[in-house]
């Protein structure tokens, strides 16, 4: 017989998008869609709250206890991708405290459209857009539209509220992506639920054989940060070392 892979730990589901798009409000789907067939931990990262986790812990979708928070203290990526360390711990306790565990899912901060997971933290990532955003949004490109493992264009029920062709902004994001998966979602819609359950279930059986591989969407754009004096920073990451620094854009 031959020899099969079986990973020591879970599969690292990460989860990012910019703010309002509706990442928290998709984790819960994700864990009343998945909680009866798989054994769910969820990490949250915000700069200075742990309001996601308790947004999640109140919907009642998972046992308070695996639903944990990360304070990043700092720009929503930097704890995703600069320096992994405090979701890692996060991760590797959670797997210790409630073993075994199929998926951790990582939601990131609210960030911009530059903002991916490194590879080191998550093996495999969905970026997430809503449609109140604007439907021209999935054709700006960007890594984590252009390079996630799933790019999903989320509140579709809200189109006709806000002027979006779905179907448009669908057809828009395929062309970004090369023809990636696209996923247009609504926590209403039945069907589009249980294909975004299938694949996540797709995902990991290729994790637990060994034929998924984590991908780098890439690195992320230069950006711009306020201060607290209120000058502002252009934030720019080297690709080869993964470190940052910060420019003065003051002027």
């Amino acid at each position: 017989m031959p020899e099969t892979h079986s990973p020591v730990r879970a599969l690292r589901l990460g989860v990012a998008g910019p703010v309002g798009t509706g990442k928290s409000s998709l984790i819960a789907t994700l864990c009343r869609a998945l909680s009866e067939d798989l054994r769910l931990g969820v990490i949250t990262n915000d700069i200075y709250t742990d309001e996601d986790a308790r947004f999640l812990r109140s919907e009642g979708v998972l046992e308070p206890e695996r639903i944990r928070a990360v304070e990043t203290g700092a720009c929503p990526h930097t704890a995703i991708r600069d320096d992994v360390t405090a979701n890692l711990l996060a991760a590797e306790d959670l797997e210790r405290d409630f073993a075994p565990l199929d998926v951790v899912i990582i939601e990131s901060g609210g960030d911009n459209l530059t903002a991916t997971f490194s590879p080191a933290l998550v093996d495999a990532q969905l970026f997430v857009l809503d449609v109140a955003g604007g439907g021209d949004v999935a054709r700006k490109g960007g890594p984590g539209i252009a390079r996630a493992d799933l790019l999903v264009v989320n509140k579709t029920d809200l189109a006709p509220y806000v002027g979006v062709d779905v179907p448009q902004m669908v057809a828009d994001a395929e062309s970004a992506r090369e023809g990636r998966a696209v996923l247009a979602l609504s926590r209403t819609d039945a069907s589009a639920i249980s294909t975004l359950r299938q694949w996540v279930l797709d995902i990991l059986a290729a994790h637990r054989s060994g034929t998924h591989t984590p991908v780098d969407p890439g690195p992320m754009a230069p950006h711009s940060h306020s201060d607290e004096e209120g000058g502002w920073f252009v934030h720019t990451h080297d690709e080869d070392t993964h470190t940052h620094t910060h420019a003065d854009a003051s002027h």
